[in-house]
């Protein structure tokens, strides 16, 4: 229905509308039908069931039919009511309209024809129609439309085709030369020629949404010159000639939304001086209209069009976090992996200050940048070798708890040379995509916190491969390795606590080490198992909330770096008792001296046996320096990584 039509035209040209206090309530039309309602020269029948037009006075001036059961409009219909301004024909059954069906209407100024089977409209059809200003023809079933068929409309401003079947458009304005606003939604356009609009030098609204398009030639708009609105959003568009809207000076909006505009470029929007309101598919294509002020959508649920991180909420965590990690991780062991975590999270927040306010004119400069680039990097190489460590880690105290007597213990090479191999691999992994651009092209800067997790661009097929194989292979590989490895060093404690009592000591200590680990893998599941989810829904092509992206990059993805020290090194007793010597020296003023070394609380772990000589151990035992786990003074080696490594 288009009854809000003519308030929103009349807004947008300023024709005045018709003032009601000037027409009184008294019917002038003489004797009217029962089913209808007169009021002044107006004639209401609207669901009155007619099947033709009804005879009323000649005087008449506005005949509204509308939802009755018209089958065809035949010639000479309308020929007597020649003082008609308005008709209107909606929601009727009219599939034929004869060509001089309208013949003698000059005074009609506006014809609704919507909601019919209309499918073909001959030529000259409107040829005595010389002051018709609206011609509202949506929801037909309308093939093909020649210029001819708008022959003698000269005084057309506003023509409607919304919600037909249209595949092609010949110089439509040939025979208006004053159309305003042109609506061709909901059609099976598949293209737009450089003659189609060549006519249209009057044209300020074009709607074309919502068609097939999939190829514009680069003059379609050359002539539209006093163009201010133009919709090309929901189309097959792939990619814009860049000149394409070179002349289009006084454009005030413009839609494209729902297209992936693979050769996006600054300089396609650059002529668009007077652009005020642009619509997007996406929030990253607005870094492309910079100087335009209202860009949607504003958010991809990270950044806004005015701040890098959008959530007010995110910009106060991502210095706590930050701050947490980098304390934390200092106190632990200086230059760690899940320090780097904070060292990006930190760069994120001053970026953030940076560009608060004015984030849309530096994003794509931004997402481009080297900077961008080093930090995804640090943050992708903090989060892969946090999990090789933890799982190493895990696979070594697996071996101690469920196979202490079979020599297995690691020796100091073979623990240099497997972390070493860890830190070589997660350069690789991380460096890895700006090593290759033509492969991986932006791989962190597809988002304005540079990290990968999550892309609302299209990927390459490298770079979605490369993701997957590291989200959803190693990462999930070594996850179900870690969370089974605890599974069955947990039974294999229960199950020999149950069989002796002798050396419950030394379970006791195991089972306390053993409840810090799984504390660790705690977080280590709650961070892990949201990124396995998202990273499947996205491969499932599922729509996902950029809010959720970002909470997970800022919040959920950091947390173990900022939570591990605490849970790994500084709440042990080795480091309590550190602090104690170190604050019992400070007061008295004398160097740190202590009859026993303390635990640096720098090493990977630290087995907290009770302080006893080797003759209280139980003979049936081997001698702690033959075990696997040896007294209070043995300790593995220090491990730089993260998730508590």
């Amino acid at each position: 229905d288009n009854n809000g039509w003519p308030h929103l035209f009349d807004n947008y040209f300023g024709i005045p509308s018709s003032n009601p206090g000037t027409k009184s309530n008294a019917c002038l039309l003489g004797s009217i039908p029962v089913e209808c309602q007169c009021r002044d020269l107006e004639l209401d029948c609207d669901g009155a069931h007619f099947k033709d037009v009804p005879s009323v006075s000649i005087n008449v001036t506005m005949m509204s039919l509308q939802r009755n059961r018209l089958r065809k409009l035949t010639a000479d219909m309308f020929v007597k009511y020649q003082n008609l301004q308005k008709l209107y024909l909606q929601h009727n059954r009219i599939k034929v309209v004869h060509p001089d069906a309208f013949r003698g209407l000059y005074n009609l100024t506006r014809l609704y024809l919507s909601y019919n089977r209309i499918t073909t409209l001959l030529p000259d059809v409107f040829q005595d129609l010389h002051n018709l200003e609206w011609l509202i023809l949506e929801n037909n079933n309308l093939h093909h439309i020649s210029s001819l068929t708008f022959s003698g409309l000269r005084s057309l401003v506003l023509l409607v085709l919304l919600n037909n079947a249209l595949t092609k458009l010949d110089d439509i304005c040939l025979e208006m030369p004053r159309l305003n606003w042109l609506d061709v939604e909901g059609n099976q356009m598949e293209s737009v020629g450089n003659v189609t609009f060549r006519s249209c030098n009057m044209l300020t609204v074009l709607v074309l949404q919502r068609n097939r398009i999939s190829h514009i030639h680069e003059q379609a708009f050359s002539l539209l010159r006093k163009l201010g609105e133009l919709d090309l959003s929901s189309n097959r568009i792939e990619a814009i000639p860049l000149n394409l809207f070179m002349n289009l000076g006084d454009l005030l909006q413009l839609s494209i939304e729902g297209i992936e505009i693979g050769n996006i470029h600054r300089r396609m929007f650059e002529p668009l001086k007077n652009l005020t309101h642009i619509y997007f598919k996406k929030f990253q294509y607005c870094g492309y209209a910079p100087h335009v002020r209202s860009c949607k959508p504003n958010t991809d649920g990270i950044s806004s069009f005015e701040d890098l991180l959008a959530n007010i909420v995110l910009r106060v965590f991502v210095w706590v976090v930050s701050a947490t990690t980098c304390f934390g991780n200092f106190f632990v062991i200086c230059m760690r992996a899940d320090g780097l975590m904070g060292v990006y999270l930190f760069m994120i927040g001053a970026y953030d200050l940076k560009f608060r306010g004015e984030y849309n004119r530096h994003a794509q400069a931004w997402m481009d940048s080297a900077s961008c680039q080093v930090i995804g990097s640090l943050a992708m190489l903090s989060t892969e070798v946090s999990v090789l460590l933890l799982t190493y880690l895990t696979l070594e105290k697996y071996i101690c708890i469920v196979y202490p007597f079979r020599y297995l213990t690691p020796g100091r090479r073979r623990t240099v040379s497997v972390l070493f191999l860890i830190w070589i691999l997660g350069f690789i992994i991380a460096f890895l995509p700006l090593l290759c651009k033509g492969v991986f092209r932006n791989f962190y800067g597809t988002n304005g916190v540079c990290f990968p997790l999550h892309s609302e661009q299209p990927e390459t097929l490298g770079a979605q491969i490369y993701s997957i194989v590291i989200f959803l292979g190693l990462n999930l590989v070594a996850f179900l390795i870690i969370v089974l490895s605890y599974g069955s060093m947990f039974y294999n404690i229960q199950r020999t606590g149950t069989q002796t009592t002798k050396y419950s000591n030394h379970i006791k200590k195991e089972l306390t080490i053993a409840k810090r680990f799984f504390s660790i893998v705690i977080t280590d599941s709650l961070c892990w198992i949201p990124i396995f989810i998202l990273k499947i829904l996205s491969l499932l092509d599922v729509e996902i909330p950029g809010t959720i992206s970002s909470w997970v990059v800022i919040f959920i993805l950091p947390i173990n770096s900022a939570l591990n020290p605490i849970l790994y090194t500084l709440t042990t007793r080795p480091f309590k008792e550190t602090l104690v010597q170190v604050w019992s020296n400070y007061r008295q003023r004398r160097p740190l001296l202590s009859s026993h070394p303390p635990h640096l609380p720098s090493f990977t772990w630290q087995e907290m046996w009770p302080l006893q000589d080797n003759s209280q151990i139980p003979d049936f035992l081997p001698r702690p320096s033959e075990m696997c786990t040896n007294t209070r003074t043995s300790q593995l080696l220090p491990v730089e990584g993260a998730n508590g490594t």
